[in-house]
């Protein structure tokens, strides 16, 4: 199934409030001309985009934005799954602004560190599980997947185990956008547009009870079945030959799909029997989203590997990282070089931002009141709205992420054979009703910033109604 999303015309709205100040130069067309004769926007039909013209989004500030026109806009999902401390949160402007000003770059090559970096390790180190101790950065998630290989790799060659190359990931997870990065997802239209891809990487299927489970099962039959298809994989490749599993703990682009409970302790289980390293990509469930620090603790396994990004520094700068468990680290460390960086793996300035940002989520227990306040309160919402709804066939979701299956007949888990036509719709809706919620296929996402209060939640879900229930009545169904 395509989980490509097209772009759809831009229907100004009214304005429904003034922007803060802002130093706007241009008028929207203006911005929008530019827009078009200079810039490549990512996953976009360019001709289609220029033709309708962008959104320009000058001011943002908690979970608001602001457009060019003056529309207020709620953000239901934190910018890209990233601003989880909402936007114009001072203090990471002014820790940007204090270490541009000490030491603005270095690079940690040639035997070298400074302190923002080593500052952020450690916090990092106290606010990870146990055995997450050691991390190694980068500037995206995509990149953090890419660096994840390498690890692997390496930690299979130093001990003398070079057979251990292939890499487990699944159909329609995503793992950034870079070749490797493309590769390891499993969704089709990428690959379509990607001849070139990087050897020993094989997929399994995907934990989507809605979409794929057949006859009887119940969910945890289903989830563990799937489950269980690692190991046949193994079998059939040669354990030997598998360096290791990755997986999100929930699929985030994937369309925010959670596995049953028997799913992630089966796959653990597997790793385990067979010697695997079981990689967690935590680029959208770190730092809070599901009301745990990171997802695989919601979700209760214990990886070898995590990849971190976006939450990391609440998108205000970019960064990456990979957190190492202790008995990875250990041979990575006595294993020799490691021969793998980037120019601003550890930049002082993100290092700075991250450092600030993990502190707000910490001493405000924005993470706490996500678990125990805003998350619990969020997911009743949805599920007492669209019960019985007449096009969504279920929620899945935890804390401040939900995915909400649209569907032609939800009792029956019969969905729309033109899902993605469908997304686009109630997109549009969203879109045009100034709520940011994204459509992936037949799936409508939410993840908003983890400091939305319940008044903010109650305007998403109300918004979001509003754009479903318009979809229903056009396509004539009541």
């Amino acid at each position: 199934m395509s989980y490509r999303t097209e772009e759809v015309a831009y229907v100004q709205p009214a304005v429904q409030a003034s922007a803060p100040a802002a130093q706007q130069q241009r008028s929207t067309a203006e911005y929008r001309a530019l827009d078009a004769a200079h810039h490549i926007h990512p996953f976009s039909d360019m001709g289609a985009l220029n033709r309708s013209g962008s959104r320009v989004i000058v001011k943002a500030e908690g979970v608001y934005l602001w457009d060019s026109d003056g529309n207020k806009v709620i953000d239901g999902m934190a910018g890209l799954w990233c601003v989880n401390v909402g936007y114009g949160r001072k203090e990471l402007a002014d820790a940007a602004y204090k270490q541009m000003q000490e030491l603005p770059f270095y690079n940690t090559f040639f035997k070298t560190t400074h302190p923002p970096v080593i500052e952020l390790s450690a916090l990092l180190a106290e606010l990870a599980p146990a055995p997450f101790n050691h991390f190694f950065y980068c500037n995206s998630g995509s990149e953090g997947n890419d660096t994840v290989l390498r690890i692997v790799h390496h930690y299979w060659a130093a001990q003398g185990k070079q057979s251990k190359k292939v890499v487990i990931s699944r159909k329609n997870g995503y793992h950034g956008s870079t070749i490797a990065g493309g590769t390891l997802g499993g969704m089709g239209y990428m690959h379509e547009q990607m001849p070139s891809k990087v050897e020993n990487i094989v997929h399994i299927d995907q934990p989507y009870f809605f979409g794929e489970a057949q006859g009887n099962l119940t969910p945890e039959e289903f989830a563990l079945a799937r489950a269980q298809q690692l190991e046949a994989k193994i079998l059939e490749i040669g354990a030997d030959n598998v360096a290791a599993f990755i997986g999100e703990p929930f699929q985030g682009a994937g369309g925010v799909i959670f596995p049953a409970s028997t799913y992630w302790p089966e796959i653990q289980r597997i790793c385990r029997k067979y010697d695997i390293l079981l990689v967690a990509d935590e680029v959208i469930g770190g730092f809070g989203r599901t009301g745990e620090w990171f997802a695989h603790q919601h979700f209760g396994f214990e990886p070898d590997l995590i990849t971190l990004a976006k939450g990391l520094t609440s998108g205000y700068v970019p960064m990456g990282a990979v957190g190492l468990h202790d008995r990875v680290a250990k041979v990575i460390i006595e294993g020799g070089d490691f021969n793998h960086g980037l120019t601003y793996s550890g930049h002082p300035v993100a290092a700075a931002v991250a450092v600030a940002n993990l502190k707000l989520l910490r001493d405000e227990k924005i993470v706490e009141r996500v678990k125990t306040d805003t998350g619990p309160y969020f997911q009743k919402k949805l599920r007492d709205t669209f019960a019985n709804h007449p096009i969504i066939g279920e929620i899945s979701g935890a804390g401040l992420v939900a995915g909400l299956q649209l569907a032609q007949d939800p009792q029956a888990r019969k969905r729309f054979a033109n899902g993605g036509d469908v997304g686009t719709i109630c997109r549009d809706f969203c879109f045009n009703g100034n709520l940011i919620m994204r459509a992936t296929g037949d799936r409508m996402l939410l993840s908003p910033p983890l400091v939305i209060n319940k008044l903010e939640i109650d305007e998403i879900v109300t918004k979001a109604k509003k754009a479903i229930d318009a979809t229903a009545q056009q396509l004539g169904i009541s």
